[in-house]
């Protein structure tokens, strides 16, 4: 059972007046690490006149290095990409027997390779108030983890912030209320502050109507969507990265599609580099189409492909 879908994102900023880029970095291509199938991906880049470099960063994301050598009045870039959007189990691992149980201990060389997913800062004192409640008690792990994303989800009013950057962990439990990069993040010092390494994602959610309301529990989303997201991933003995959105309390499945994930989430913005100054307008948009749906359960033939069926059926018959 498949359904695929076609992501559209443009992003274009338009100058006042010509003016030179530096070289801008694109992370806006699928990760390595992605689950989810990727049928294909392009992506262009306007203006036409430019050069472009692909590079991978230490983590194994995927860069685009853009150079536009001439003067200019905008900057535009276009991804499209076709998904196969087959249900991924996010519990479908196993760990190893050392990390059954949390509070658990890295292997030595472990600890070496995951050290700047551990590195910590000293939490101020709604965070360090937040990381006391936590129950010391051993717990299975990753029973452990789906309660710490819940109770943030439950904590953390979400909004959409305009503003750049990300808030400090201190800054998001002060207020309450965050964007999903800011969840992501007081997430990630969380859980480094409780020994499980931890890095900082960004890629493209996509949520498509589910075919039957549920009898119970959220609705799901109203119509086929898909943004810019972010979320924490962790990393578990035995499992490897496993994805948790505290935004809606849930692990990352099919539809968290990773394009950078970093120790900072300074290193996973969409686009970055340099611009002369101007004044700039800003404009994005982000669509998500159906191409393919096999008939299922929820949603089986309709009466035409049964009629399609069935005369096909009477055919082979006869011959």
């Amino acid at each position: 059972m498949a359904i695929r879908v076609a992501l559209h994102h443009r992003t274009q900023y338009q100058y006042d007046r010509p003016v030179n880029l530096g070289p801008q970095i694109v992370r806006l291509r699928p990760a390595p690490h992605c689950r989810t199938p990727i049928l294909s991906y392009s992506l262009r880049i306007d203006p036409s006149e430019h050069f472009i470099n692909w590079q991978q960063d230490p983590q194994s994301n995927y860069l685009a290095r853009i150079v536009v050598p001439e003067r200019t009045r905008k900057f535009g870039v276009e991804v499209s990409l076709v998904a196969d959007m087959t249900v991924i189990n996010p519990f479908d691992f196993f760990l190893d027997p050392t990390a059954e149980i949390w509070p658990f201990a890295y292997d030595d060389w472990l600890s070496r390779e995951v050290a700047p997913f551990l590195r910590i800062t000293p939490p101020g004192p709604r965070v360090a108030s937040w990381l006391e409640s936590v129950p010391g008690t051993p717990m299975q792990t990753t029973n452990f983890l789906v309660s710490l994303n819940q109770r943030l989800s439950n904590e953390i009013r979400y909004l959409i912030r305009m503003e750049p950057g990300v808030q400090s962990p201190e800054e998001t439990l002060s207020n309450g209320s965050g964007s999903c990069r800011d969840s992501a993040w007081l997430l990630c010092h969380i859980l480094r502050h409780l020994g499980v390494a931890a890095r900082f994602c960004s890629g493209y959610l996509v949520q498509l109507k589910p075919d039957e309301k549920p009898l119970d529990g959220p609705a799901g989303a109203a119509a086929d969507f898909t943004d810019l997201h972010a979320w924490t991933e962790a990393y578990l003995p035995g499992a490897g990265w496993v994805g948790l959105d505290p935004t809606s309390g849930l692990f990352a499945g099919e539809g968290h599609i990773p394009v950078a994930a970093t120790p900072d989430p300074q290193s996973a913005a969409p686009i970055s580099g340099g611009v002369e100054h101007a004044e700039v307008s800003f404009d994005v948009s982000m669509t998500v189409t159906r191409l393919h749906e096999d008939p299922r359960v929820t949603k089986p033939y309709s009466d035409e492909q049964w009629t399609r069926i069935e005369t096909l059926g009477r055919e082979i018959d006869r011959e």
